[in-house]
């Protein structure tokens, strides 16, 4: 069996060279990387929050437009506890005794 002979050990160094400048070019991708999918992850969030919002806006905007209503401002005076000219508030105490009280 005839006996291999070994490459030059300039031609060695110059492989170990150019593992060593793969394995450097590949670690210098590492951390662009990560923060490239650190961002994806940013905006995904800011995504879903601008869906939110958007939804909170069109649910604003439709109260704003029932505003000018007259039984949407009837509603809100008698919510905040307010009256006509002419009734009478009545405020009636234990109703939640009373319920619990009546259902056996």
């Amino acid at each position: 069996m005839p006996r291999r002979k070994r490459p030059p050990r300039s031609a060695l160094a110059l492989r170990w060279l150019g593992v060593a400048g793969l394995v450097a070019i590949a670690l210098a991708y590492v951390h662009p990387l990560r923060s490239y999918e650190a961002a994806r992850g940013r905006v995904a969030e800011r995504r879903a929050e601008l869906a939110a919002l958007e939804r909170t806006n069109a649910g604003l905007e439709r109260r704003l437009a029932e505003s000018g209503e007259d039984a949407f401002v009837e509603r809100e005076a008698r919510r905040l506890g307010l009256v006509r000219p002419g009734e009478h508030l009545y405020i009636v105490k234990g109703v939640k005794e009373w319920r619990k009280a009546s259902i056996p």
